[in-house]
């Protein structure tokens, strides 16, 4: 039973009839233990009674506030903290604005005011009020807001809160929502049982089906209204379709969170929140808090927060949709983030519930590794694939999100962030595991770290000045980068998260690379040749068994070169009149991809984690006679002082 149009006919009679029939009073509200007989309205008013009103008024009432007034002459609405009653025919007038509320909403309409602005400004002196009783609390009808059916929308205003008041588009609208908010108010009562409550119920099982069966939009109705009438299991059920269509959110699932069902999918998704910093009021101890108070073990709760937080939380069903998770993991730790989603895609069918109030995979969205890729789009093709055993049609597939080849890292794309600001630099070595990167270019003693965002990584990580107790000299420049393994069989070890600058002392770690199989180097930095600056600068070179093959480095129009650049991948083929700009950026990265085989992940680098190591110094040591310097600044607040 929903509000909004009132065209066609209302049973007003049937409609009030089965509210009396339900009444019970609220959980507590009982006295002496027994329920209290209560008769929530009166006997209609007659229509001469009503025109006379009208005429006193001055007003024709609206279709829906008369046909109510026929059946019985007043309600008792009993809405918590707003109106309790509405007064019939000889107790109904208007509103005067007694505390000038006009002003005050004329004050604040702006230079520009909306039409419902406008509306709402001239509301209070125009309205008629119909409450009796009420905590502080006003229901005003308005002749001045008139929907095309020509009812009048009611306004309610609860005095004591401060806030905008609740609008219905008519009476009837007003009088639906009031009902469905006394079922709502009485859910939790064990013996409140009765035609409604089982209809909806039933609507909460069919949403639940359909939801498994992949038909969410058909579902997401059903539960909003179950919902708005309190029924079990609405609000969870809908809250894991808002939460996969939208999966960047962290949301509360209630005392879910302790059944030890649901427990291991629900609670790293509840630590999402304080792992990521949201908690800032109270901290982890808050959030503790609020965990123990809905039952679950505070040492349980401290120990996924912390795995969350550092992200060495893994999901891990059981089953063969546990063995998917496991081998999707395995992708995207190489940052084949669209491989990882296509073996998701093609298991979802065989995920199983904990229980019968989970209709998704929820703890997936709390996996450092693969949360990342549910983006909103896969999140509702999660929900538009059958699974649990249910049947239904499958959705059409959502695109891959990573791009073919290298161009991606020349401008932004697609919304996601823009080329790597300062540059990006990369070593490809090919035939060899991401395992083996640290051996080759890492500074002694590198390992591969537990994925992590790169970006955060590198950004926290320590300058040469700041490890000169570690032998690390100032000249240095050592990377963090991620790593991983591109289509072709090249592993990668990607930097483009820090500001760096490559200067007369660079040495391409391309030999060491090599030693392994063929290795690439790729540095790209950003000049700014506009400001009369430096220029764009793009080295490439190429090296296999511990020797360079060929190589060169363009600075703005200048190249040099070492050995036989093949014409495929000549500069100046492919940066037109000496531009180491963007679009000469684009054709030499278009030609690698075309004559090596190479490629980078962009989800993969821009949005989920990978391992890490730190190489070893891209700079050589200065030769005698060469200079160096290093320059470092510190920032100070300084305080002007008057004479």
């Amino acid at each position: 039973m929903s509000g909004g149009s009132c065209s066609g006919a209302f049973d007003w009679r049937g409609f009030l009839e089965r509210w009396q029939a339900e009444w019970v009073p609220r959980p507590g509200d009982e006295e002496g233990g027994e329920s209290r007989a209560v008769a929530l309205g009166r006997g209609g008013a007659s229509e001469a009674a009503i025109g006379a009103v009208e005429e006193r008024l001055g007003v024709r009432l609206p279709a829906s506030y008369r046909e109510f007034l026929a059946v019985s002459d007043g309600w008792y609405v009993d809405q918590m903290a707003g109106v309790y009653q509405l007064g019939g025919v000889g107790e109904i007038g208007w509103f005067g604005d007694p505390f000038d509320m006009t002003s005050v909403y004329e004050e604040g309409l702006g230079a520009n005011p909306s039409p419902e602005e406008v509306l709402l400004a001239g509301m209070w002196r125009r309205a008629l009020r119909l409450e009796t009783d009420s905590d502080m609390s006003y229901a005003l009808l308005d002749p001045g807001d008139v929907g095309a059916d020509g009812e009048w929308a009611l306004y309610v205003y609860k005095g004591w809160g401060g806030e905008l008041p609740d609008r219905y588009p008519s009476f009837r609208a007003y009088m639906e929502a009031m009902y469905r908010h006394f079922h709502a108010t009485r859910a939790e009562r064990a013996d409140f049982v009765n035609a409604t409550t089982r209809e909806q119920d039933a609507r909460v099982e069919r949403a639940r089906l359909l939801a498994l069966r992949g038909r969410y939009e058909e579902a997401v109705p059903l539960l909003e209204e179950a919902f708005d009438f309190g029924r079990p299991h609405s609000a969870v059920l809908l809250q894991q379709i808002r939460h996969f269509s939208a999966p960047r959110g962290t949301e509360g699932y209630g005392g879910l969170v302790a059944d030890d069902r649901y427990q291991a999918e629900i609670l790293p998704v509840e630590a999402m929140g304080p792992a990521q910093g949201q908690w800032r009021l109270g901290g982890d101890d808050h959030w503790l808090g609020m965990m123990a108070a809905r039952g679950v073990d505070r040492e349980v709760a401290e120990a996924v927060l912390g795995a969350v937080r550092d992200g060495t939380h893994c999901y891990a069903p059981s089953g063969a949709w546990g063995q998917a998770v496991g081998e999707a993991r395995a992708a995207a730790l190489r940052g084949a983030c669209d491989v990882a989603w296509r073996v998701l895609r093609g298991a979802l069918a065989l995920w199983e519930q904990p229980g019968p109030v989970l209709i998704v995979p929820l703890g997936l969205l709390a996996d450092p590794v693969l949360g990342p890729l549910v983006t909103p789009e896969r999140g509702r093709e999660v929900l538009a694939t059958p699974r649990a055993g249910e049947s239904g049609p499958a959705p059409e597939p959502v695109p891959d999100l990573d791009p073919p080849g290298l161009a991606w890292l020349a401008g932004p794309t697609d919304g996601f962030r823009s080329s790597f600001g300062g540059g990006y630099r990369c070593v490809w070595v090919e035939g060899v595991e991401p395992e083996r990167l640290p051996e080759l270019v890492g500074e002694e003693g590198a390992v591969l770290s537990a994925p992590r965002r790169p970006f955060d990584v590198a950004r926290s990580a320590r300058r040469a000045h700041e490890r000169e107790d570690e032998g690390v000299e100032l000249w240095e420049d050592r990377a963090v980068v991620a790593a991983g393994r591109s289509e072709g069989g090249w592993a990668f070890a990607f930097d483009g998260y820090g500001p760096h600058c490559m200067n007369h002392l660079f040495r391409s770690p391309v030999t060491d690379a090599s030693g392994g199989g063929r290795a690439v180097v790729v540095w790209c930095e950003r000049g700014r040749a506009e400001a009369g600056e430096r220029p764009d600068v793009f080295h490439l070179s190429v090296a296999e068994g511990g020797v360079e093959l060929y190589g060169f480095t363009l600075r703005g129009a200048k190249v040099e070169r070492s050995g036989a650049v093949p014409e495929a991948l000549d500069p100046d083929r492919l940066f037109l009149a000496g531009d180491a700009g963007a679009g000469g950026q684009v054709r030499v990265l278009d030609a690698l991809h075309r004559e090596l085989g190479l490629s980078l992940p962009r989800f993969a680098l821009t949005q989920g984690r990978l391992p890490t190591f730190t190489t070893r110094s891209w700079t050589r040591a200065p030769r005698e006679g060469e200079g160096f310097a290093y320059l470092g600044f510190t920032r100070s607040r300084s305080r002007s002082r008057s004479r």
